[in-house]
Formats: C-alpha cells, structure tokens, sequence
C-alpha cells in the first residue's frame, strides 16, 4: 500500500502544491480550513495590495486564475493593475479553486506529526492515526503574528479584539471601533489601510505610529513605472524580476544577507490607491519607539521615545492595534513533535530548506512564509505559488 504525502494548510500555498501533486498522479490527504487567513483573519472592506496578475493562486492546468473566476461566477473582472481587489473576493475566488481542484479537502486539525523509520506518523483531532511518506507545511500565517515586546509586556493573557491591545490579524470588522481613539502601531500596507478603514468606520481619532522617520510612504501609480525596467508581479525593478523568478539563486546566499534581504525588499509601503484615502484623514506620529506601555483605566498608555532615546511623553487611546506583521517560529508550530523540531536545521530566521523546499529531515517539506529565509521575499505573496508549487511537488514526486 502507498502511504499518502500530507498537505497541512488550506491558504494558497496549500491548495496549489496540493493541486500539483495531484497532477503527478500522488495520493495526497489535505488538511485546513479553507482560506481561512482570508475570511476570518483580515477586516471587511480591505482591498489586496497585489495586482490580478500577481494575486494568481498557480494551478498546474489552465483555467483557474483570478480572472477565469470571475468569469465562471459572473462577477466583476479584475485583470488590469489599475484593479484593487475586494479580500471578500479574493477568498471567494480561493474557495472556488479548492472545490474544483481539492474538493476533498478534510477541515480536520491535525494534532501532531512525529518522524517514524518509515516515514511520519500522524494525528488528527478527531481521534485517527496514520502513517504518510512525506508532510508538507503550508500553514501560512496561522500563529506567526509579531507583537513588539513592549506591548506584549502590557497585556500578560495576550492581545485581544476586546482588550486594550490587539494585533491586525484578530479583526474581520474594524467598525467595531467607531467613536473610539485607535493608535495603529506599524507603517506598512496592513497598518495604513487598517488606519484607514477605521477612520472611514467612525472612529473618534487615528494616528498611526512608527518607529523610522519617513516610514510612511505609498507607491507609484502603474503609470509612474519606468518602462525600460522588467516587468514583475510587484512593478517594475531588475532586483525584483530576480526574487520573483530566480527564487532558487536567493538560497546561495549568506544567512545574513538573506535575513536582511527577506526583510528589507518590499516591505513597508502603503499602495498607490491607499494615499488619497489616507491623507487628511489619519494623524501620523513619525520616529516614535514604543519605550514601555500600560493599561491604566482599561486604557493603554504608551511612552514614546525619539530617535536619539529622548523621552517625547506619552500617548494614551482606547485602543492600540499591532500591524506589526509575522514572524516565523518554528515553536508557533506545535503539531511537529519536539523530536521532529530539533531535527530542523535553521537560518535566517526560518528552518533551511534544499532544493524543492526539502527541509533537513527527509520527507518534511515548507512552503508559503517559512520558506522565504531560504527562497526569499516572494514566498510572502501568493504569486509565489507559480514558483513553489511545481517545483515542490516535482521534488515529491522524486523520492524513493
């Protein structure tokens, strides 16, 4: 009997690569709750910072891209760079592609994988046990949210939708908040359109806070692109075109250097469509570290610092929201046995992976988030999907 190869996560990453291997003929058992990152984790009315090119879930047969959706479901079509994409839509458009292409997807969680002689030996929260010859991670962002220490350290049972401190992926609703003093701690397109969906929900005040002065910025208008640069599914840059499909050369690289890069290239900026929303409408605090914080009265207070470690006093909201992005811990990832997790060799903040997204225990694969220290920043988007997902299930496909 062949044992199955074990896909867990149901997000992007997860329904392409198990769409490739099936297209490879391998028998394959898919794990998650479909799109969930999309439809409970990121708040009503938000727009997607990728273009339809780039906002492509990579399928290894024609006719499931974004806009062979819209045409099956009669919906608007979104297909030019000048269209920003409703998250309801493109959740929609995730769940169509799982129900032609993994339509036995099982919403069970698994509890634990542990590494057996001949292969991986499974758990599930329902209670069955089985054996597979190999598991590919693809949990995207589910327990990588980062909350700066000093917030952390103001609310010891953890952030909270209806605490004083919560982080941007805890919210589908952020009218919540109207008539409420709201601080959005971050200055990229997650904290600058949060902002703004809370300003255009009713809320009393918001002021986004960061850390670097000139932090907040927006890009360049499809037609404020050099035309003499390569096109990419993020704009116009030769670095760019390199990430997006040269993943395999990023892997070379010094741990440094890919740690700094993943970081660095395309990272903060607000979308080009998000600034006249934006201006006039959300009070900005440039160049302000979060020294300490506190809750007084229900109410955070944060004591702020300038760039050279001056105090500059303090700012106290109704609430404070972390658009403090993700962070990959492989800790976070508590269904891989502990065993399993010593085994992970790591680095560059993330575990090491091979050729194929092969990490360095035999059988266990990473895609999506974890894989962008070995294969960079483009592992972050879903357009990453066209680069991965082949090449993993080819990778698959090989062992013995």
């Amino acid at each position: 009997m062949t044992l199955p190869v074990v896909v867990i996560g149901a997000g992007p990453y997860g329904l392409s690569t198990a769409a490739h291997l099936r297209a490879h003929g391998i028998a394959t058992r898919v794990f998650g709750s479909p799109m969930v990152s999309w439809r409970a984790h990121m708040p009503a009315g938000m727009l997607l910072k990728s273009t339809p090119v780039a906002s492509n879930i990579d399928a290894p047969q024609p006719g499931h891209t974004l806009l062979d959706f819209c045409r099956d479901a009669g919906e608007r079509r979104y297909e030019s760079d000048w269209d920003a994409i409703p998250v309801e839509t493109f959740a929609r458009y995730g769940l169509w592609f799982q129900e032609r292409l993994v339509p036995d997807l099982e919403q069970t969680r698994v509890v634990s994988v542990d590494r057996r002689s001949t292969g991986f030996e499974l758990k599930l929260d329902s209670g069955e046990q089985f054996a597979a010859r190999a598991v590919v991670v693809a949990t995207g962002l589910s327990g990588l949210a980062r909350l700066p220490a000093e917030l952390a350290a103001a609310v010891p049972d953890g952030p909270s939708v209806s605490g004083p401190v919560s982080h941007s992926s805890q919210h589908d609703d952020l009218s919540r908040f109207a008539g409420r003093d709201v601080v959005v701690v971050g200055a990229g397109q997650s904290a600058l359109e949060s902002a703004v969906l809370l300003a255009e929900g009713g809320a009393a005040s918001v002021r986004v806070l960061a850390r670097r002065r000139g932090a907040v910025r927006f890009g360049a208008a499809p037609d404020g692109q050099s035309p003499l640069k390569p096109d990419t599914p993020f704009g116009r840059a030769w670095s760019l075109y390199a990430f997006s499909y040269h993943a395999d050369g990023f892997r070379r690289l010094p741990a440094p250097t890919r740690k700094y890069l993943v970081q660095r290239v395309l990272g903060p900026l607000g979308a080009w469509w998000l600034r006249d929303r934006f201006i006039g409408r959300v009070q900005v605090s440039e160049g302000k570290r979060i020294v300490r914080a506190r809750v007084e009265d229900g109410r955070p207070v944060l004591l702020l610092a300038g760039p050279d470690g001056s105090t500059e006093g303090e700012l106290a909201a109704d609430h404070v929201l972390a658009a403090t992005g993700y962070q990959v811990d492989l800790a976070a990832l508590d269904f891989l046995g502990h065993g399993l997790r010593t085994r992970l060799a790591v680095g560059a903040g993330g575990p090491r992976l091979g050729p194929g997204y092969r990490s360095s225990v035999p059988g266990l694969f990473f895609t999506g988030l974890p894989a962008a220290a070995s294969y960079g920043p483009v592992m972050r988007f879903v357009c990453g999907t066209e680069y991965a997902s082949p090449r993993l299930a080819r990778a698959v496909g090989a062992l013995s």
